[in-house]
């Protein structure tokens, strides 16, 4: 029992140290943090529009709340300052013949209750503003215009959140792993990559980049060195037709990173695979961008995606997303130079060939015959 707990402990131990650090997860976050940065955090404050946006709706919710309810008892105090000054509470015992600033305001619970229905305009009639005091209708107006600020900005952050397109992301997925195999004849990786709703992305563009650590002839070390990596489908990169699910694929040729790379020692390589699929919303026309990433673990040499998509008897076609991420073992070249290797000795063996030091002579042929 104890040998195969520490077994267990061990391949554990031995998981984690084979665990890759990836700068992009497999949902499309970036992990990254900023260091020792010299500017101050109100810079943040200058652009506070997006960082109102980007804060979670935890955060955003109880900016909310307080933005309001701190405005209402702010300006409750306000109200209730101004009944003081102007001697329209209860304890002053005005006379009958006083007209108040404002009818029925009796404390601050009364202050408050006025302020909410000034601001949000919901104007029971049972307290108002009356004509005896500037200072209250100066108050009012500068209420009414400073909640419609307040109610525009923050009901304004509260749509902009929920319709952001990067909720519209989370709608598109890639396939668990990458695959490398032969398609057309040439060794390619390919990724699936699918649509769940049936509205369209508009302009869908999709592209990669290999991260992965440098050194150049000069002796520096680059981390997190980008390669661009060009994805095709059949008909292009650019403007899917994206109703269903697609393979993309890369072709590993001469120009590839991937040609240096073989089935051997895919696994020692030291590389991140980042895809990015960026298109427009149909139902808003807001861009939004998708992206997951792949390390060396995640390639699958030698195999090819099953097939997904299949026509119904009704003529409808189906796509079946239990095959989505499913792969098929196929026979593939070991490493992309053996196949265009391979290539070569063919088309060489259909080529005749000239010997230089072939020389074509005539022979005469005489007939001798003896009786």
């Amino acid at each position: 029992m104890f040998s195969s707990l520490r077994e267990r402990f061990s391949s554990h131990l031995q998981e984690r140290s084979r665990r890759r650090a990836r700068l992009v997860s497999k949902d499309g976050r970036c992990n990254i943090e900023f260091g020792n940065v010299e500017q101050s955090r109100f810079v943040f404050l200058i652009d506070i529009w997006t960082t109102i946006l980007d804060l979670r709706w935890r955060y955003k919710m109880t900016i909310f709340i307080s933005a309001f309810l701190g405005s209402w008892f702010l300006f409750g105090l306000l109200w209730y300052v101004v009944a003081y000054i102007h001697k329209d509470l209860p304890e002053f015992n005005p006379s009958i013949n006083h007209t108040p600033c404002v009818e029925n305001i009796n404390g601050l619970t009364s202050a408050f209750l006025f302020s909410l229905e000034t601001q949000v305009t919901i104007g029971y009639g049972f307290r108002c503003v009356t004509e005896q005091c500037a200072t209250a209708i100066f108050l009012l107006i500068f209420q009414s215009i400073l909640g419609v600020i307040i109610n525009s900005f923050m009901c304004g952050a509260i749509l902009a959140k929920i319709s952001r397109s990067k909720n519209r992301a989370k709608t598109i997925t890639f396939s668990k792993n990458a695959v490398i195999s032969k398609r057309g004849g040439k060794l390619c990786l390919l990724i699936r990559v699918a649509n769940l709703r049936k509205s369209l992305l508009i302009g869908s563009h999709i592209y990669g980049k290999l991260l992965k650590t440098t050194i150049t002839p000069e002796g520096e070390t680059i981390i997190l060195d980008q390669v661009n990596i060009e994805f095709v489908v059949d008909a292009g990169n650019e403007n899917l037709f994206f109703i269903s699910p697609l393979t993309i694929y890369h072709v590993i040729d001469k120009n590839s990173p991937f040609f240096h790379m073989a089935a051997e020692t895919l696994l020692q390589q030291d590389f991140e695979l980042v895809v990015f699929l960026d298109g427009t919303v149909e139902a808003t026309s807001a861009t939004c961008q998708v992206r997951t990433s792949y390390i060396p673990e995640e390639v699958l040499w030698g195999y090819r995606f099953a097939p997904i998509v299949s026509k119904t008897k009704e003529g409808k076609y189906r796509v079946d997303f239990q095959n989505f991420s499913k792969t098929v073992a196929v026979e593939t070249p070991h490493c992309a130079f053996c196949l265009y290797n391979e290539k070569e000795a063919k088309a060489k063996e259909k080529k005749g060939y000239d010997n230089p030091g072939f020389v074509l002579s005539e022979v005469n042929e005489t007939s001798d015959t003896k009786m």
